[in-house]
């Protein structure tokens, strides 16, 4: 099941009263759930991927691979400014 494999996380928020534990998840960052304690906002934040996959699919929309089952090529590429790759050290 997808909700299964979804990297969830909880997060602390002093913005909002009352319900403090923010549950939020990488494969949809536009989602989140308020509630008072982990396991509710985990269960909240179930609930509404649930519908959302549930609405991407009657809608023949993509619906994204979680974060643990995607293949990457294991390369890691940095760009960084030409003047970082002058020679060490600089000769005098």
């Amino acid at each position: 099941m997808l909700n299964e494999s979804l990297h969830y996380r909880v997060t602390w928020s002093e913005e909002d009263e009352g319900k403090k534990i923010c549950q939020t998840l990488h494969e949809f960052p536009s989602l989140s759930w308020l509630d008072a304690s982990p396991e509710a906002a985990l269960h909240g934040i179930r609930q509404v991927v649930a519908d959302v996959v549930a609405d991407l699919a009657a809608n023949g929309e993509e619906i994204l691979k979680p974060i643990a089952v995607r293949q990457y090529s294991g390369k890691f590429l940095v760009r960084i400014p030409q003047t970082c790759t002058a020679v060490w050290p600089p000769s005098s």
